[in-house]
């Protein structure tokens, strides 16, 4: 299956992971200030899938 820009966009941008509990937090715009369901404040991004090279 292809992958466009728009799914890539929507999968992964302003998409925070927390540290504490991993759940996904979706964020307009920057980091969230806290976790949605553990009030934690340790975030990274989720991580995008590399392609393969073959």
């Amino acid at each position: 299956m292809a992958r466009f820009e728009e799914a890539d966009k929507r999968l992964f941008e302003n998409i925070w992971i927390c540290m504490k509990c991993n759940s996904k937090n979706k964020s307009g715009k920057g980091k969230p200030r806290k976790c949605r369901n553990c009030k934690g404040k340790r975030f990274r991004l989720k991580h995008k899938v590399k392609k393969s090279g073959k």
